[in-house]
């Protein structure tokens, strides 16, 4: 909404081992680990899920781990996968993702490999030479305590599952690959499809995919972008916006729909400085949102009218500079 709200601005103010596929325009790293199907027919959805984000990765350098002669070794490589992504400048945004079983004994939790699984707190320790934006997709039962360990700030964590006990196999991730890039749920009509959006769709079929079965539910998705370790489903958001403030803190929510795993449009044409610019810009403006109850609407709208106006310059620079070429 925010970005449709500049889009009209800028009309008034406008200026007259391992698989890898590398693209040298790209400044995003995905690193998509399959873990072990257990059975030929787990085994073959995973594969399906895979496929489907390595279709919508090729643009970035993408790391394909645990589908290879040399899968039983998937810990080594997701290892050196972060390793390198961590130190390589030429990446602004790391994604993660996770496609498999997990485990969850009540203290420990871990993503089923092929080799040695992963624990959650192993995965921490690996992460934690990041500084980047991170995104971590654990499309596997029993993640939840995935979330619980390794949020922080600028990172965007989702699971499959609401908790720990959650065992049973999770469809979430078959969802999440078929939303992930389909321009179709552009929730907030910005030409964009968001993580948040993905994530809301998802999160939707997966129910649906139970009423229609007449099936308990057994998995419920969580988010975390906000650093609070705690996650929030679909479920407290109405489109974009979350409509159910945590007790204390922030709203989840804000930094998933500034992700985007493919960049269309003018977005595309930003440099990684001003699309950090934007995003702090749009974080002000959440912010004083929040805070439009406490004042009369025309303290409000001044507040606001000068970060709308940042943003929407940011945005008719890139044209002036298409224009420009």
């Amino acid at each position: 909404m925010i970005r449709v709200m500049v889009a009209a601005l800028c009309l008034l103010i406008a200026s007259p081992l391992m698989a890898q596929e590398a693209s040298d325009e790209s400044d995003q790293a995905v690193i998509l680990v399959v873990g072990a199907g257990g059975t030929e027919e787990y085994a073959e959805s995973f594969q399906l899920w895979a496929d489907q984000w390595r279709q919508v990765s090729s643009h970035t350098k993408l790391t394909v781990i645990g589908v290879d002669e040399q899968k039983k070794q998937s810990k080594t490589q997701l290892q050196q996968a972060i390793s390198e992504s961590a130190k390589d400048d030429q990446f602004n945004e790391v994604w993660l993702v996770m496609i498999g079983h997990g485990t969850f004994d009540g203290k420990r939790a871990k993503f089923n490999l092929n080799g040695p699984d992963i624990e959650a707190s192993e995965l921490k320790s690996m992460l934690s030479q990041i500084e980047k934006r991170t995104v971590i997709l654990n499309c596997s039962s029993c993640s939840s305590p995935f979330v619980n360990l390794l949020s922080g700030k600028n990172r965007v964590i989702v699971s499959a599952t609401r908790n720990g006990y959650e065992s049973n196999f999770a469809r979430f991730g078959r969802y999440l690959s078929n939303a992930i890039d389909d321009p179709a749920i552009d929730l907030d009509k910005d030409g964009q499809t968001s993580l948040l959006e993905a994530f809301c769709t998802a999160s939707r079929k997966s129910n649906e995919f139970y009423q229609a079965e007449n099936r308990i539910v057994t998995e419920h998705a969580l988010l975390d972008d906000n650093g609070d370790k705690k996650g929030t489903p679909a479920d407290w958001f109405d489109g974009v916006r979350a409509t159910k403030t945590p007790k204390s803190g922030v709203a989840d929510g804000l930094l998933a729909n500034q992700v985007f795993l493919n960049r269309r449009g003018v977005d595309r044409l930003l440099s990684a400085e001003d699309r950090e610019l934007r995003d702090q810009l749009e974080a002000q403006l959440e912010q004083l949102r929040s805070m439009k109850g406490k004042m009369d609407q025309t303290t409000y709208l001044a507040t606001i009218e000068p970060v709308l106006i940042q943003i929407a310059k940011l945005y008719d620079q890139t044209d002036v500079d298409t224009e420009t070429e």
